[in-house]
């Protein structure tokens, strides 16, 4: 009861959290796949998801959907979603297209390439420099592939944007499967080398560097299929 003069006190009101969308949720299990919570064979399942997050299972369903369809995750029939598992070949093969791709993309930016357009790869090298100074370990892999698609979208082809996206996806997973600790998957010193030999005009020499890249990339892998077992969603989300 309020004292005689005061006002008295009205109840707080509750904080009312508010649902996860489905992108947030997409969000969610993306970067806990790229953070090596979630690694690759790991079902997704519908329900669990739908529990941890607290939404409807429509929402986790648009959500993984969105990860089936860049690859991230693959339904198989009668079974469920379950995060893709590149086999050593499928990786072989991925690194092998890159490479037929990336050493002609890059020779056409190195000729074409605007003095704005490199300032542009400049001011993305520097986010990756950030990243690499920073505590986790794993926000590089992202920024590398970003890298290579700014320069598909130099090139001003929008296929080859919509393919190395795709490859991409799947370099990641693949980085992640046959994830080599005593390995540097990308030298720091790789992608100025690069932006240097496009701003200098020397196609012969950022098709090289590329190559050389790619290969350096593929070979810090270690292709050996990955020790299985049954991940604890509920912890992974908590």
């Amino acid at each position: 009861m309020a004292q005689d003069g005061a006002s008295p006190r009205k109840p707080r009101a509750k904080k009312i959290e508010r649902p996860l969308s489905s992108d947030e949720i997409h969000q969610r299990i993306l970067a806990a796949i790229m953070e090596h919570k979630l690694p690759p064979g790991t079902q997704l399942v519908e329900e669990r998801l739908a529990r941890i997050f607290n939404v409807s299972r429509t929402k986790v369903r648009e959500a993984i959907g969105r990860l089936v369809h860049d690859q991230i995750a693959t339904n198989i029939p009668n079974r469920g979603a379950f995060v893709s598992s590149p086999t050593a070949q499928e990786a072989r093969d991925v690194f092998f297209a890159r490479r037929l791709i990336e050493t002609t993309l890059v020779r056409s930016v190195a000729l074409t390439a605007t003095a704005k357009q490199i300032q542009q790869l400049r001011k993305h090298l520097e986010r990756e420099t950030a990243a690499r100074m920073g505590s986790d370990p794993l926000a590089i892999i992202p920024l590398s592939g970003e890298f290579h698609i700014l320069l598909a979208e130099i090139s001003g082809n929008s296929f080859l944007v919509r393919t190395l996206r795709e490859l991409e996806s799947l370099t990641a997973l693949i980085i992640i499967l046959y994830d080599a600790p005593d390995e540097h998957h990308c030298p720091y010193d790789d992608h100025p080398k690069l932006v240097d030999a496009i701003e200098a005009r020397n196609a012969d020499l950022a098709a090289e560097l590329m190559q050389h890249h790619l290969e350096h990339v593929e070979h810090s892998l270690k292709l050996e299929p990955p020790e299985s077992g049954e991940v604890d969603l509920e912890r992974v989300f908590a």
